[in-house]
C-alpha cells in the first residue's frame, strides 16, 4: 500500500486577457498551476497536473515530507485611508 500526501492547493477567480472568467489552481508546495472553467474543474486538472509531474519526477515524494493535512486559513485586511496617506 502506498503513503500518502497532501499538498496545499489555492484556487483563485481570475481573468483571462479575454476578460472571460477563469478558476486557476496553485499547488503551493510544488509550484504547479492548472485552470478550469470552475473551481471544481480547476482541482480535477491540479491533480491530474500533480500526479503526472510526480510521475516524472518521483523523487519530488522525498522532498514533500507533507504526511499531514496542511493547515489553512484565510484573513480579511481592510483598507484604511488614514493609515495609508500617514504613510510617506
Amino acid at each position: 500500500m502506498g503513503k500518502n500526501y497532501f499538498m496545499d492547493v489555492v484556487i483563485n477567480k481570475e481573468r483571462l486577457s479575454t476578460g472571460e472568467p477563469v478558476c486557476v489552481a496553485h499547488c503551493t508546495t510544488l509550484g504547479i498551476a492548472s485552470q478550469g472553467k470552475d473551481a471544481e474543474e480547476a482541482l480535477k486538472n491540479i491533480k491530474e497536473a500533480v500526479s503526472l509531474y510526480l510521475e516524472e519526477r518521483p523523487e519530488k515524494y522525498e522532498e514533500l515530507g507533507l504526511e499531514e493535512i496542511p493547515m489553512f486559513s484565510v484573513i480579511e485586511v481592510t483598507k484604511r485611508a488614514k493609515a495609508a496617506s500617514a504613510v510617506r
